[in-house]
């Protein structure tokens, strides 16, 4: 087959108004992620618009436009960059092409031919004629190419006629063909790799604010072949209250040079990443010569603090692809104090849910979502039900299986409530908490706290074995000692020949599906009621597809016309877009939660629980799928002017006066208002106040989500019992409720007013004095509050710099509905601190005088 016939069969590929003007063969991608085997590059040309194509081909040359997978679009803009290494005189030699657009950057090897000359100009004569445009193009047209990954290429493209190609009902959208090739190559894996032994280590350490002022070589050097990876967790790096509020510490930069010094230096290594939360920090270093091989490092972040923000406690993540192998570790800090198990249950959930890797133009992934998981940190599970002294006594004689089947996690493993489907190996060593600071002494405390094995390595997945699992008790500065785990990992790597072969076979039997039915499947359910829901407390429902074809189909769900989403923004769909091949099934997981924008709306009647989705078959039919429910309103989500009006239980008006209500809330209030603040912030202020100012790390340490949703009842019902939950259940309670009112304490419109005049006592005053009446009156007698509760700091451990953060951020709220420019870390930062520095004045002024005046 000569040029001009291959040429015809990739402009096959295209729509017949989608010119294929310029066109090379043999080009091949220098890059890791992808097999370095021949491609096709092409220049397609639309109206006035250019495209880079990059095309991988089944059989060379190819005898048609199936033989053709579309790998890579690269639109022809402004932003586009077309730079050419050592072009040689030598017509045999090679030249090395690099394109970029936006981020996505490409190298690609061609082979000097007489046609490079003039798909270079061509190339170039269309980032001219980019430059001279008016206007910028908008690619509309590539719409149905770009933007997805080999996960999910043109999963938007229609199905229609391409030029020279006859169409049919019936012919399988490329979409479902390209899913299906990834599916497939998946399913035959083990026929195009093979695996290679990694070593990698797991090191965690509480350094309990402390300085790297001795060598680390006891930990990070201590065998004789230098692993392969190294994973290296910390937690307390910083306990200062400026590093708890505004994240920042010089500690980070301390410890991470630290560990490069100290690594095994029979190896060069590098940083593949580091990412820190407060006092948490991960570092992820991995041997030079493997740097290559991999692709895909994506960290995240999760505080499971108050209000499931605050970073002082919670977990960092960094994940990552190796060879042909994905893998994701963990560095968690979870909660303190012997009787809080539970609550370190609830963080490590918190940490599997909330966790998301996000890549362009695919899913985001979940811890759970990798072949290979490491999980380290200061998980905190103590010794109970066993004395402190018979507990060092049994740890000296070396009988640590007495000790340890009292070991809360342990038990709560046993019983699959926390860290199920992990492993963790054998313990012979040491409990690693608590001593004291600088010698090998358990703690000599008042508290005299049992040895406990806070600090441990979990792991999950296909191919790991562990190797060792020790305690390095010489390094000694911290009131915990490191531990440490090596491990044998198994990666798959692709063996690049067969993984040709396997993809040419792939493609061959999917040729032999092409044309044969429309999709077809069977959903066992198109009316979900949730019945009642409540704010704050999840509910899922089930659906199930089941593909009744003998072709794969590829569903989604899509967008109605007008909207931004395809569900309302309290509904959840899991997944919301899949391939299934013929006779398999699906599981889709319909969740439905109200927060406090959801709340909000709900109870002023400006949303309603009730959804259609459309599910799209791509090549067949829409399938429509109600979602409806009764939500049951609270006084979370409603307006401070309306709470202050109501003289009797949320529960006990009708629907239709609070919708009334919340839609006059911007009107002028009248004097003959029942209550001065609303009677809900009263009745949590009142009993933190009579119970629990005395409270250590009151406002700092959450509370349980069980005990919360108790509170939300109790404060909508009316309830005549005392408040049920602890203080700090309560106080989360608290600040969810201011946080959860239609319109902060302070108007939006006065945000910008506050943070210019935030280094002024007497501005800031005098903004306060001329809020709407009800606000000013919340706010005065929360900051009265807040004062007394700093009145005894000696037992709370509260100081003003850390409330006035955390009320910062609830009485100056970022408006949700008014689109944010991007901002630096370090603009947020200096907005925060004014948002903290405008509260402050009223924690530590006298203001008495104009409390509840009219």
């Amino acid at each position: 087959m000569n040029y001009e016939e291959t040429k015809a069969v990739v402009q096959e590929k295209f729509l017949s108004s989608e010119l294929v003007t310029a066109f090379l063969c043999d080009a091949k991608i220098l890059h890791p992620e992808w097999v370095k085997k021949d491609r096709l590059l092409c220049i397609v040309e639309y109206g006035d618009e250019k495209a880079v194509f990059c095309l991988f081909t089944s059989s060379y040359p190819p005898k048609s436009f199936t033989d053709l997978s579309i790998e890579i679009v690269l639109p022809i803009d402004i932003n586009f960059k077309c730079e050419i290494d050592n072009k040689p005189s030598d017509p045999e030699a090679v030249l090395y092409l690099n394109l970029q657009s936006n981020s996505n950057k490409y190298k690609f090897e061609i082979q000097m031919t007489p046609r490079v000359d003039n798909f270079v100009d061509d190339l170039f004569r269309g980032i001219e004629a980019v430059s001279k445009m008016p206007t910028q193009p908008e690619f509309v047209w590539l719409k149905k190419y770009q933007g997805k990954n080999e996960d999910d290429i043109i999963s938007q493209l229609s199905v229609v006629p391409r030029s020279g190609a006859t169409h049919s009902q019936s012919s399988a959208p490329v979409a479902i063909r390209e899913s299906l090739i990834k599916r497939k190559m998946y399913d035959k894996e083990l026929e195009y790799t093979y695996t290679k032994t990694f070593t990698v280590f797991c090191g965690t350490w509480n350094v309990n604010d402390k300085s790297p002022v001795l060598s680390l070589e006891g930990w990070l050097n201590v065998d004789e072949e230098p692993p392969d990876i190294y994973a290296v967790g910390f937690q307390e790096l910083d306990l200062s209250k400026e590093t708890f509020i505004f994240d920042q510490t010089v500690r980070e930069e301390e410890w991470s040079n630290a560990v490069v010094r100290y690594l095994n230096i029979r190896a060069k290594y590098v940083i593949l990443e580091k990412v820190r939360l407060i006092g948490m920090l991960l570092m992820v270093l991995i041997k030079q010569k493997h740097k290559a091989h991999v692709h895909n490092v994506v960290f995240d972040t999760v505080g499971t603090g108050i209000m499931g923000k605050m970073g002082n406690k919670g977990g960092v993540s960094i994940r990552f692809d190796l060879h042909n192998t994905s893998i994701c570790i963990v560095n968690s800090h979870l909660a303190a104090h012997v009787e809080e198990y539970e609550r370190r249950s609830q963080d490590f959930r918190d940490i599997c849910n909330r966790t998301r890797f996000q890549q362009l133009n695919q899913q985001a992934k979940a811890i759970k979502d990798h072949d290979q998981i490491y999980w380290i940190g200061d998980l905190n599970y103590r010794i109970t039900e066993m004395d402190p002294n018979t507990v060092k006594q049994l740890i000296n004689e070396n009988n640590f299986e007495a000790v340890l089947k009292y070991d809360q996690l342990k038990q709560q493993h046993k019983n699959n409530s926390v860290f199920a489907g992990y492993t963790e190996g054998p313990i012979t060593f040491k409990p690693t908490y608590k001593y004291d600071p600088g010698t090998d002494n358990w703690d000599s405390s008042e508290k005299n706290r049992a040895p406990a094995w806070c600090d441990r390595i979990f792991w999950k997945g296909d191919g790991i074995t562990q190797k060792a699992y020790r305690s390095h008790p010489s390094l000694n500065i911290s009131d915990h000692k490191p531990v440490s785990a090596i491990f044998n990992s198994i990666i798959k790597v692709i063996d690049e020949e067969k993984y040709r072969k396997v993809y040419e076979d792939v493609i061959k039997q999917l040729d032999k599906l092409e044309n044969e039915l429309i999709p077809q499947v069977k959903v066992d359910m198109n009316e979900i009621d949730f019945g009642t829901v409540k704010y704050l407390e999840l509910q899922m429902k089930t659906i199930i597809i089941k593909n009744t074809g003998k072709l794969p189909v590829e569903f989604e769900f899509i967008k109605k016309l007008d909207e931004a989403s395809f569900c309302k923004e309290w509904l959840i769909v899991e997944p919301y877009k899949r391939c299934i091949c013929a006779d398999e099934s699906c599981e889709i997981i319909f969740k439905v939660h109200i927060n406090k924008i959801s709340a909000c709306k709900l109870n002023a009647g400006t949303d309603e629980l009730y959804d259609i989705l459309v599910l799209h078959l791509y090549g067949g039919k829409d399938i429509f799928i109600t979602v409806t429910g009764t939500y049951e309103r609270s006084c979370f989500g409603c307006s401070i002017e309306v709470l202050v009006n109501l003289n009797m239980p949320i529960k006990e008006v009708p629907i239709k006066q609070l919708v009334e209500l919340e839609s006059k809330r911007h009107q002028p209030v009248s004097s003959q208002s029942t209550y001065s603040i609303p009677k809900e912030v009263w009745f949590l202020v009142d009993h933190i106040y009579l119970h629990g100012l005395k409270q250590p790390n009151l406002f700092e340490q959450p509370g349980l989500h069980s005990e919360i949703l108790q509170i939300r009842d109790w404060l909508d019902s009316g309830s005549m019992d005392p408040i049920p939950g602890c203080i700090h259940s309560v106080a989360e309670a608290l600040l969810l409720l201011l946080e959860s009112t239609a319109d902060p304490i302070i108007p939006y419109n006065l945000q910008s007013v506050c943070l210019r005049a935030s280094a002024n006592y007497l501005q800031c005053r005098q903004i306060v004095s001329h809020l709407p009446e009800f606000r000013k009156n919340v706010f005065l007698y929360l900051c009265e509050f807040l004062q007394e509760a700093l009145q005894h700091s000696a037992e709370n451990g509260l100081d003003a710099n850390t409330l006035s953060s955390l009320f910062g951020a609830i009485f100056l709220r970022d408006n949700p509905n008014q689109t944010q420019e991007p901002q630096s870390r370090i603009n947020k930062q200096v907005i925060e601190k004014k948002k903290a520095q405008f509260v402050h004045h009223f924690l530590v002024n006298d203001h008495s005088e104009l409390i509840f005046t009219r």
